[in-house]
């Protein structure tokens, strides 16, 4: 059984998000034509995060559904968030692909621009045991 983290407040984990990505040596490594914007769904609180040349230069926490555009989404439950912000993730929450082939991850909307980019948004997943689930 895994124990629940409480979830720092939304505007606080933007902020520890964006520090710890823009800090991140392999984001900024292999981030040089990583720009785009996506959602992170977590049924609970919505964000949008902004990338431009490999930085974190926005996070909109729970937008309207006109508010911010993105090019792609990650869906999943709070509790499949609250899994991935664990340290050592349990089997199947260790990354994108595995949660959305055996729980209930979902990749949706221009799939070529998270592939272009999935490098460097597979370390920003990455950094959720670092910085703590987003809900």
């Amino acid at each position: 059984m895994t124990a629940l983290t409480s979830a720092p407040p939304a505007q606080a984990w933007a902020e520890a998000f964006t520090r710890a990505s823009n800090t991140d040596p392999e984001v900024q490594a292999h981030g040089k034509y990583f720009t785009c914007s996506y959602l992170l769904d977590a049924t609970e609180r919505t964000y949008v995060v902004q990338v431009e040349s490999g930085r974190v230069t926005r996070v909109t926490v729970d937008p309207g559904p006109l508010d911010v555009a993105y090019q792609f989404a990650i869906r999943a439950s709070a509790q499949t968030w609250r899994e991935f912000g664990q340290p050592v993730p349990a089997p199947m929450f260790h990354g994108i692909w595995a949660a959305s082939f055996q729980r209930d991850m979902r990749l949706e909307g221009d799939i070529l621009v998270l592939m272009q980019n999935l490098r460097c948004i597979t370390r920003q997943v990455e950094l959720l045991r670092v910085v703590g689930s987003p809900v």
